[in-house]
């Protein structure tokens, strides 16, 4: 590891998921909801073109914290990606059984350098304190028909999804303030379905198919100065 002096700090996309109840299930179903949703992640970004492969995950049992690699397009994973894993759970939720996978997601971009333990900054605090907001929490409990609770923080959302190149539009999200260890995290929850305007001709088809979407490349530093 380098020293203080030497670290060096990138700027990137950062995804954290996390399943739902899956303290409650035994360890059978725990390890099948793991499947299931590393599945859902793997299909999701191959339809957009990305490799989870390439992302650097710091994983628990019930889900991860990842950082994407540079160049990749942050409205591409806010959007395309994120219709195509709500279709996967969808899918995978007609045959649940006793167990359905549903999960929370949230996403942010920012600052953070590597550490021993994970990545270290501002980043990965950020996109975790949303990730197990009240709000997003409850937004599981309160519609049992929602498979996906959805959260992107408030710099993704005003440099992302409020330029309409990200498929969700931003009349679909409501901000939410969230306070946690002392601090005050924003961000703002996908109310309705993960459905984008023009999902009707090429919504659930699959990678490589002629509706499979295309992650762009963007300069991040670039996206966030201006």
């Amino acid at each position: 590891m380098k020293e203080n002096g030497e670290v060096q700090l990138s700027y990137r996309l950062l995804l954290a998921v996390d399943i739902q109840g899956y303290s409650r299930r035994d360890t059978r179903e725990q390890l099948r909801a793991q499947r299931l949703l590393s599945d859902a992640l793997d299909g999701a970004a191959r339809g957009v073109g990305l490799d989870r492969d390439g992302w650097d995950k710091q994983v628990g049992g019930d889900g991860e914290l990842a950082t994407l690699p540079e160049g990749v397009d942050p409205a591409t994973v806010a959007g395309d990606f994120v219709i195509l894993l709500d279709e996967a759970l969808r899918e995978v939720n007609r045959d649940a059984g006793r167990f359905r996978l549903r999960v929370r997601l949230s996403l942010h971009h920012g600052t953070l350098t590597a550490g021993p333990f994970g990545p270290a900054g501002d980043a990965p605090i950020v996109v975790q304190r949303l990730l197990d907001a009240a709000p997003l929490r409850r937004q599981l409990a309160d519609d049992a028909d929602r498979d996906l609770a959805y959260v992107v923080s408030d710099s993704l959302f005003d440099d992302v999804v409020r330029t309409g190149f990200c498929a969700l539009p931003p009349r679909g999200f409501r901000a939410v303030r969230v306070v946690a260890k002392g601090a005050v995290f924003r961000g703002h929850i996908l109310t309705g379905r993960a459905v984008g305007e023009d999902a009707g001709e090429d919504a659930g088809e699959g990678a490589g198919g002629p509706g499979a979407r295309t992650a762009r490349v963007l300069d991040f530093p670039a996206l966030a100065l201006g």
